[in-house]
């Protein structure tokens, strides 16, 4: 499961009772947000307040790509290209996807986990050609938890 702060763990707690993780972000192309009003509570908890990586992270988590963008979009960091390039990715826009990546090269999180490579990620996606592989959305899961965690943990 998801290793977060205490404070953080506990406001997300009703969202990931009602989208567990195991079945969260299940298709790797397309939107159909769900548990939004959930999002919408715990984007009020004073633990996220001011945390907009937190905010575009939770949006993904229930495929609301429109309000994950506009969260992203206005981050002018590696984290927020981090999560708008997940975005692109998620919404099938590749080439883009492929753009905010590259802007993510010298983040914290890929300098301490090389193994990462985001790029494969958008690749293998694209030539998925709107399948939904099991080994592929884990690797989404597992994509957005590392990225989710790290942001958590920045205080």
């Amino acid at each position: 499961m998801l290793t977060l702060p205490k404070e953080i763990a506990v406001a997300c707690a009703p969202l990931f009772e009602a989208a567990p993780f195991e079945t969260a972000m299940s298709r790797l192309v397309g939107s159909a947000p769900q548990h939004t009003e959930i999002v919408e509570q715990i984007l009020k908890d004073p633990a996220l307040a001011g945390r907009p990586a937190l905010a575009a992270g939770l949006w993904l988590y229930v495929d609301d790509l429109d309000r994950s963008h506009t969260v992203s979009q206005g981050e002018n960091d590696a984290t927020g290209a981090y999560w708008h390039g997940i975005m692109h990715r998620r919404e099938g826009d590749f080439s883009n996807s492929h753009y905010w990546m590259r802007q993510t090269r010298t983040h914290p999180l890929r300098r301490e986990n090389p193994e990462l490579d985001p790029d494969a990620l958008i690749d293998a996606v694209a030539a998925a050609r709107g399948s939904d592989p099991a080994d592929l959305v884990a690797q989404q899961r597992e994509e957005w938890k590392t990225l989710f965690e790290w942001c958590a943990a920045q205080g």
